[in-house]
């Protein structure tokens, strides 16, 4: 086995590591010690509090039928409806070098379909290509051949458009 393989190995365990703990483990761990915090230091030791929730289970039952469905929205208004996850998102698409070659990549085909589907359809139309065409196609196939040689997840600077 070699090293590289050793190392991604082991950063990968690593990486399955802390996403079990943080996503599973830490967050039933919080739940947890967060009922049971503010029933036996503050629902408990508060008369008023005491007789709405006459024990730790009814205090446990009321938490999870009331905050489910606030956490849900919660949830729902950070994906939907605020600019939290588009940020996110935004900031993993810039630091990812694999989603911003996916990116890059995307443009490239896209870019280069719509010129081929218009040169198709004109001479679907039996129209003659112009010369200009001629040589925008030459230049979109010198550019995808450099950015396929050069291509590497860092580079970010192939543009297919025109300026």
């Amino acid at each position: 086995m070699t090293n590289q393989i050793k190392t991604s190995r082991s950063f990968r365990s690593w990486f399955y590591f802390r996403t079990g703990w943080s996503v599973y483990f830490a967050f039933i761990f919080a739940a947890i010690n967060t009922l049971v915090v503010t029933y036996y230091l503050a629902i408990e030791n508060i008369p008023f509090l005491g007789e709405i929730f006459p024990t730790f289970t009814h205090y446990v039952v009321t938490a999870i039928l009331v905050g489910i469905p606030i956490l849900v929205a919660a949830g729902y208004i950070h994906f939907k409806r605020s600019a939290g996850f588009k940020s996110e998102a935004d900031v993993s698409i810039e630091t990812n070098p694999h989603a911003r070659r996916t990116l890059l990549n995307t443009e490239a085909i896209v870019t280069s379909y719509l010129f081929s589907n218009e040169l198709m359809m004109k001479m679907l139309k039996d129209e003659k290509l112009t010369d200009e065409e001629i040589k925008k196609l030459t230049k979109l196939q010198e550019k995808i051949r450099e950015y396929s040689k050069h291509k590497t997840l860092s580079d970010s600077s192939f543009d297919l458009e025109e300026k």
